[in-house]
């Protein structure tokens, strides 16, 4: 999937369809910057939007994803091109979401512990101190929570019972017991608890 193709695309039948950036934005209610991105090959149009795109632009989805026009004929391999590069994209920002997680915790950690240990043997005033674990617990706890998120929605987690594949709830994944990515939950389709991995396919 070639970002800069697909955007000369949609500036193509954006004029074909005699709509200026800024009409567009308006009428998907984004702003005309937005456009001007997806046009420079910068970043593709948000999925909650590329339907009413493809309607106004009068193109296929699939269409969007190639960056051109498609016969009907190899309509078929080309969307499940699209898809394996659709996928292949996820995974890989799946890794680089994990890889951020462990860089958040290993950052917040090491910041708590030396402000801990600075409050605990350095010579200072009592409130100082107070403040100085407090720079260190906030922090932690925010980064650990956002860390958390990030492995909430990045990949997958597998049932060990009956191998269906799902991304689980914020709460869920909060409170479940844990063993680094491996979390006792229950699976929404068999029902069952069992220690489910982390997948990212």
């Amino acid at each position: 999937m070639e970002l800069s193709k697909i955007g000369k695309f949609i500036a193509e039948q954006r004029k074909a369809q005699n709509i200026t950036q800024e009409k567009l934005a308006e009428m998907l209610d984004v702003s005309d910057r937005a456009v001007s991105k997806w046009e420079r090959g910068i970043c593709l149009p948000s999925t909650i939007i590329m339907a009413d795109l493809c309607k106004i632009l009068n193109i296929s989805i699939n269409e969007l994803f190639c960056g051109e026009r498609i016969d009907m004929n190899t309509n078929e391999k080309q969307l499940e091109r699209n898809l394996l590069s659709m996928t292949a994209l996820k995974e890989q920002k799946d890794k680089e979401l994990l890889g951020l997680e462990i860089f958040i915790v290993v950052t917040v950690s090491l910041t708590m512990v030396v402000c801990i240990l600075l409050a605990a043997y350095a010579e200072m005033q009592n409130w100082v101190r107070a403040v100085l674990i407090a720079v260190g617990v906030i922090p932690f706890a925010t980064g650990v929570l956002y860390a958390l998120r990030i492995e909430q929605i990045a990949g997958y987690y597998s049932c060990e019972k009956c191998g269906h594949k799902y991304i689980p709830k914020y709460l869920t994944v909060l409170f479940a017991t844990h063993v680094n990515r491996t979390r006792y939950m229950k699976c929404p389709k068999c029902g069952k608890k069992s220690w489910q991995k982390k997948t990212l396919r």
